[in-house]
């Protein structure tokens, strides 16, 4: 009789009563056809259940000293549970499994020996390889394949399901990559084996016949909130991060920025020349009034205040008043970030500085900015619209549907149909603040709960609730909704009127098609531009923007593609060097580093993040 527990079989249970006893005797007496007695144990990992588990749990545990009992009062998470109970487990193998057995027991001597034999670091079984019987029905097999497909492309791995309940570890293994891991819930089991992927370790997928026992426990808000933005945090941690310093982060936003400008006018093709009208587009920037494209950079230059005023009244209704040169500052810095970084994190280094510089608390800092983003959008589409229509009165835009549709420019077409979205989006916004904010009730909880009932989903029907009050609290002050609604189209405007600027240095543009006509299709064409890049599909929305903008130009007024881009091209350089430039100085003067914030803002607690 062995004297070693060398194995430990722990078992994740949440209100499992009805099916726990029968799962941890079957167990055990498949341990004991290829195990010596008394090698192994069995750990119940209850978390914070609500029925009868735990008493089942300890009543087997006290029964059997094989049979190891690790209660909690509050729920864990999955993998907070998993953890708990393998830091008491005694095994050099360690696996656990899903108290439902859905997987077959007949392969749990093959999972526990491709461990417990030196083999491979960690073993998992597998419903998506060759080999196996899996019945899974479309509300599992579908969500499942997605998931699987976006760990794969996102994250290297070259396994085909993350998310089987049936793995095992060496001991020691498993204790490195722990102190790695960060998720508590759902995503452990994949982010476990991500990182042992990444780590070297040796990691073996086999196929096991699986049959689903009842309904999933798995969520479709903690999926799509939960497991996704896990996806794309582990990513970044992984893929981004390590990479990530100032010099790289210049390089690479000159270098995409670049690609961008090429790639802008539509597809790669086997050769270049004729396709991008380079000595057009050079010809017209030669030619440009350098009078006028001074003029519209001055002008751009002044109009940054305004932004340090809007913010400053956005945060005064939330309760902090602020100096609006050091928010023209925060500003500044934020833009930077967003030109520099992708998927926008120059929000969250806004919501940084302002948060080490003067104490506003992380979520007054992203709820002012999401106000600021709601009143951006509505202006934005507000002067898109209110020109359209202008432009259909006067019969001028009858054949800007079929330009669209028909256009050879990729990006141009991509940046009008992302445009129309984003201001659709936009409108339906504004008008459910609007109607809700002189309302004593909040709806976003009721429409959360009503998809889930998860306790993740009560976390995020908390945050979005702070953010939605917060917004609805600026809506609902008369004065404040139109002081920050009149400086924001204020901003535009002269954002705008810079492009227009711009556009008329160019050679015979005016002429040709009357002061009215410019600024009429200036105001169209850059709004629509700025809608186009509010997605983080390029840095600074290089190459939406000027897609868009360069199509719509060439639809509505007889200019070529060769000034529409040119235009295009100076509009945008001009506003990103001021950024940049006032980024610049305002990193100096409030001593603030890019990556730093961006390393920080990455590492705030959820409880930091929602609640003061």
């Amino acid at each position: 009789m062995s004297s070693r527990v060398e194995v430990s079989v722990v078992l994740p249970a949440y209100d499992e009563a009805d099916t726990l006893e029968r799962t941890v005797e079957v167990t055990l007496d498949t341990l004991g056809e290829f195990l010596p007695e008394g090698s192994y144990e069995v750990i119940v990992a209850e978390d914070g259940c609500t029925d009868r588990t735990p008493e089942i749990a300890a009543r087997m545990a006290e029964a059997d000293d094989r049979v190891g009992h690790v209660h909690s009062d509050e729920r864990l998470g999955r993998g907070g549970a998993l953890e708990e109970a393998f830091s008491r487990a005694r095994g050099d193998t360690i696996a656990y499994f899903d108290t439902d057995l859905a997987t077959d027991m007949r392969h749990l001597e093959e999972l526990i020996e491709s461990v417990r034999s030196g083999e491979y670091d960690v073993v998992t079984g597998s419903r998506w390889i060759p080999g196996h019987e899996a019945d899974r029905p479309p509300k599992r097999g579908i969500p499942s394949r997605v998931y699987n497909g976006l760990v794969r492309l996102f994250l290297r791995s070259n396994l085909k399901d993350h998310q089987c309940g049936f793995k095992a570890f060496d001991r020691a293994v498993l204790d490195d990559l722990l102190s790695d891991v960060e998720d508590d819930h759902w995503f452990w089991d994949t982010e476990l084996l991500v990182r042992a992927q990444r780590a070297g370790y040796s990691v073996r997928e086999f196929p096991v016949d699986w049959t689903p026992q009842g309904d999933t426990k798995v969520d479709l808000v903690r999926d799509v909130f939960g497991m996704g933005s896990q996806i794309l945090r582990t990513w970044w941690q992984l893929s981004v991060s390590p990479r990530v310093n100032r010099r790289r982060s210049i390089a690479a936003g000159i270098l995409l920025v670049a690609v961008a400008v090429v790639l802008m006018v539509g597809d790669v093709p086997p050769v270049w020349e004729g396709y991008l009208p380079v000595d057009e587009v050079l010809d017209r920037l030669s030619n440009a009034d350098a009078r006028l494209v001074a003029a519209a950079t001055v002008l751009y230059v002044l109009s940054w205040p305004l932004r340090g005023w809007r913010y400053q009244d956005i945060l005064s209704e939330l309760g902090y008043r602020e100096d609006a040169g050091f928010l023209t500052g925060a500003v500044f810095i934020s833009q930077t970030g967003n030109l520099v970084f992708p998927a926008r994190a120059g929000d969250a280094i806004r919501a940084y500085v302002v948060k080490t510089r003067r104490a506003v608390p992380y979520p007054t800092g992203f709820a002012s900015l999401a106000a600021e983003r709601v009143y951006d959008l509505l202006t934005i589409t507000g002067l898109a619209g209110a020109v359209f229509l202008g432009l259909a009165a006067s019969g001028r835009a009858s054949g800007l549907f079929d330009a669209v549709l028909t256009a050879n420019r990729s990006s141009g077409r991509t940046g009008v149909i992302v445009a129309l979205g984003i201001g659709a989006a936009a409108i339906f916004a504004v008008l459910a603040i609007v109607a809700t904010a002189r309302s004593d009730r909040n709806y976003v909880r009721a429409v959360v709960t009503r998809l889930s009932n998860d306790s993740y989903a009560d976390y995020v029907a908390g945050v979005v609730e702070r953010f939605a009050g917060d917004v609805q609290r600026i809506a609902a002050d008369r004065g404040t909704f139109a002081r920050v609604g009149l400086t924001s189209v204020a901003i535009w405007t002269i954002d705008v009127l810079v492009a227009v600027l711009v556009f008329a240095a160019f050679e015979g543009v005016t002429e040709a098609t009357g002061p009215v006509m410019v600024l009429a299709v200036g105001f169209f064409a850059v709004s629509v531009g700025n809608l186009a890049k509010v997605l983080p599909l390029s840095p600074g929305g290089v190459g939406l923007y000027e897609g868009a903008f360069s199509l719509l130009v060439v639809a509505l007024l007889p200019v070529g593609w060769g000034t529409a881009l040119g235009a295009a091209i100076v509009d945008h350089a001009i506003k990103n060097a001021v950024t940049v430039g006032g980024g610049v100085v305002s990193m100096l003067w409030l001593n603030v580093s890019l990556t730093t914030a961006v390393e920080e803002t990455r590492n705030l607690d959820e409880a930091e993040v929602g609640s003061d």
